[in-house]
């Protein structure tokens, strides 16, 4: 009985296709590995924490912190953390997702300053200003660095017996400061996302797919310089990744009114130091392998993290503190954060100079490791 199961043709044919793809790297890692790798990232980003903390900008010359801890044992303890911050830095935190409240004190009380069409700040709002109304704005200015706890229910202050229902509505002031809406915010990582996938993809599962055609081996006979080649996928590469984010850029300022507030001649040194970092990674991962389905799995590995970590669609100060110093230093992030500096926040040269230079010497060691790895046949 046992020897007819093991000659069905059936069982057979189940069998090898089985083995056929628990083999193939790609198949492991779309099925396996990325959905664990989405759901630690976004788990880490967006699962609801015990103690979590919000951060909000108080409008100040001076320096310090006032921190509320609003605690609640259903809904989890919420710290309100208000950095003081002068206006101008309050907008820069607003435009790059640190913040998304800013209180200004003056005569009559609070002022809150958000964008309504964020639902995270309208949140912040909501569960903040009940709490500071009830709190004298001379408490804040005389006490720089304190710290205030209030049951979610009942919430007073001390020397104070009012009741939380006659608070007295605040005043909001909508914000209307050019590059704080949320597709101010994703364009410039959309941008960034495009280049890391079209070299990665374009430049470097290209040359594996080559190589596995036997391609490179006939390209070798010939009388080719080896680096020419290289160098000429990789210029072909830019002047694509050129076309693709003008167009981008042309259709969001067409669609939204997105404008590039900064130094283009700045924005183009910062582009190409990215085409340059991410070319270098596609050369090395590609250096070696004639396989697609181990480099499939190669450049998901690189590139789905950064995607996921590296503040694309959501800014990266969402996960846990620990992570962001591991989550800065990623090529991604420092390409995303250079555009949007440039893109909503004005930077020129001076502000982009560091991340263009690691960029560049990124591309450039990689690139040469690969070079020197570099398989032909």
């Amino acid at each position: 009985m046992i020897d007819r199961i093991r000659n069905n043709q059936l069982w057979q044919l189940i069998r090898a296709n089985t083995l056929e793809k628990i083999r193939e790297p790609g198949v492991l890692f779309w099925g396996i590995g990325f959905p664990i790798l989405m759901s630690i990232g976004l788990g880490l980003a967006f699962t609801r924490k015990p103690e979590s903390v919000r951060h909000v900008a108080l409008i100040s010359a001076d320096t310090g912190s006032y921190s509320i801890i609003l605690k609640d044992d259903k809904l989890g303890n919420t710290t309100f953390s208000m950095e003081r911050m002068p206006w101008e830095e309050a907008m820069v935190q607003l435009k790059r997702g640190h913040v998304n409240v800013a209180v200004s004190i003056g005569d009559s009380g609070y002022r809150y300053h958000f964008d309504p069409m964020n639902p995270d700040a309208q949140l912040t709002y909501v569960r903040l200003s009940p709490v500071l109304n009830k709190i004298p704005s001379t408490d804040i200015i005389q006490h720089p660095a304190s710290s205030i706890q209030y049951p979610a229910s009942g919430i007073r202050h001390p020397g104070y017996e009012e009741d939380l229902s006659a608070v007295t509505a605040s005043e909001v002031d909508v914000l209307t400061v050019t590059g704080t809406r949320y597709i101010d915010f994703l364009i410039p990582g959309l941008i960034a996302m495009g280049v890391m996938f079209s070299c990665l993809w374009g430049l470097g599962y290209g040359i594996i797919d080559t190589r596995s055609k036997k391609l490179l081996r006939r390209m070798i006979a010939t009388p080719m310089k080896r680096t020419n080649y290289l160098v000429a996928m990789i210029t072909v590469r830019l002047i694509m990744n050129v076309i693709e984010a003008a167009l981008l850029v042309l259709f969001a300022w067409l669609a939204f009114g997105i404008t590039i507030q900064g130094n283009i001649p700045a924005l183009l040194v910062l582009f190409l130091a990215g085409n340059i970092a991410f070319s270098g990674i596609g050369i090395f991962l590609a250096c070696h392998t004639s396989k697609t389905e181990i480099g499939n799995a190669f450049i998901n590995v690189i590139s789905m993290p950064m995607m996921i970590l590296s503040g694309i669609f959501f800014s990266y100060h969402n996960f846990p503190d620990w992570v962001i110093p591991i989550i800065k230093p990623l090529p991604l992030t420092m390409l995303a954060d250079g555009f949007r500096s440039i893109f909503i926040e004005g930077a020129g040269f001076a502000q982009t100079a560091t991340p263009s230079l690691i960029l560049t010497l990124t591309g450039v060691v990689f690139f040469t490791i690969g070079l020197k790895l570099f398989k032909w046949h």
